[in-house]
């Protein structure tokens, strides 16, 4: 995770200059790379670890973070996007009390984030995540950096309903791996929290490629120990041969990128952007686990899901943003089309409304060939798409 540097001025600063047309089309560059890269390395870990056979999820992490931690000390000596880590008070007290923690629960949330792949299925572990900000909240108030409030619980339970829903309706469900998955899940909400309160009562500024610079080389010993412990005594140097060389660097470089990627799209945009993009990222992640490993999705799932997101985007923005957004969005059109009829001039819509409408009908083109899919679930993707075309397997 990334956090933007707050500015420090003495004086009034001008009007900001309007954002050249090259800035949105960048930053729409890195938001689609951040769901790519987001969405490819959790395929490619299934793949990996479900479909190869590369049983060892914790040393696959353990491998994840020596490469980074190899990458981020190249990087911290050969170029200057690191060069923020010498403003830090690196102390060894420090050191114990703040990245030692966060090195350890950092490391419970991945290797729980990779064992799960054993138990469930992609999809049934979306639905489960969609728990987090309710993790999160739990853990603000335990740990009293946040104050509950009645708001926050609606919002908590109908998050909690929608999950126990989409548990319920599980075809394939697995105990052991909803534990790992919901361990994983306060895992997280803890590094979070943690990463919290060191930048408030610190007042530091750690952004996500320093971060990694420090929690690797932990986060990757302890994995080792981890693994040494559950998954050396097993392991078969068949199954390193049979997932490739070639395949397990291409796989470390698709996480790192992943981090780079979040880094830089968390500084570009905000906090609403990045929360929208990321509940579109995880339906489509849905959508691919369906398409790849026939994961069958119940109605009760798909209700239940639906309860999640409702209540997430209320948690993240209030009915009033909520509100005020359709309405900006029904006037701007409304408007627009009056303006234009008004004055005798063909519409033009701006391009903020084209995009919008292009997502629109991309999102919708996607519920259509999730929903009719959804009605041949017995046939394979390639049978499927061959059927609909008019041809024959």
């Amino acid at each position: 995770m990334a956090y933007s540097p707050l500015p420090v001025t003495e004086n009034a600063a001008p009007p900001p200059a309007p954002a050249p047309a090259g800035s949105t089309l960048q930053t729409a560059i890195y938001m689609v790379l951040w769901i790519i890269s987001s969405n490819f390395t959790i395929l490619f870990n299934k793949y990996l670890i479900d479909t190869i056979g590369f049983g060892y999820p914790i040393l696959l992490t353990c491998w994840h973070l020596v490469f980074a931690a190899v990458v981020t000390q190249i990087l911290a000596r050969t170029t200057t996007l690191l060069d923020s880590r010498h403003q830090l008070p690196i102390s060894g007290r420090f050191f114990i009390r703040t990245i030692l923690p966060i090195g350890i629960v950092s490391s419970g949330s991945l290797v729980c984030s990779n064992v799960v792949y054993l138990y469930l299925s992609v999809a049934f572990i979306q639905m489960l995540k969609a728990a987090s900000p309710v993790a999160v909240l739990f853990t603000s108030w335990a740990m009293g950096v946040a104050d509950p409030t009645m708001t926050a619980i609606v919002n908590v339970l109908c998050i909690v309903a929608g999950v126990g829903l989409a548990s319920a309706g599980e075809v394939d469900m697995s105990m052991i791996g909803t534990v790992i998955q919901l361990a994983g899940i306060m895992f997280e909400a803890l590094r979070v929290v943690l990463i919290q309160k060191m930048l408030s009562n610190e007042g530091l500024k750690m952004d996500a490629l320093v971060g990694l610079y420090y929690y690797a080389p932990v986060c990757a010993v302890m994995n080792l120990v981890v693994g040494a412990a559950l998954e050396m005594p097993h392991f078969k140097y068949e199954d390193l041969e049979r997932a490739g060389f070639m395949m397990l660097i291409l796989n470390a470089a698709v996480a790192l990128l992943l981090n780079f990627t979040s880094m830089v799209l968390i500084g570009k945009t905000s906090g609403l952007v990045t929360t929208l993009t990321g509940i579109f990222k995880n339906i489509l992640l849905i959508g691919c686990s369906v398409l790849f490993w026939h994961t069958k999705i119940s109605t009760i799932q798909v209700v239940g899901y639906s309860v999640s997101l409702a209540g997430l985007i209320h948690y993240s923005f209030g009915t009033e943003k909520i509100l005020g957004a359709l309405k900006g969005a029904l006037a701007m059109v409304t408007g627009a089309v009056g303006a234009a009829s008004v004055s005798g001039e063909k519409f033009r819509p701006s391009r903020r409304m084209r995009i919008g409408l292009v997502i629109a009908f991309i999102t919708l083109l996607s519920i259509c060939i999730f929903l009719a899919y959804m009605r041949h679930i017995e046939a394979s993707p390639l049978e499927w798409v061959w059927s609909t075309t008019g041809g024959t397997v």
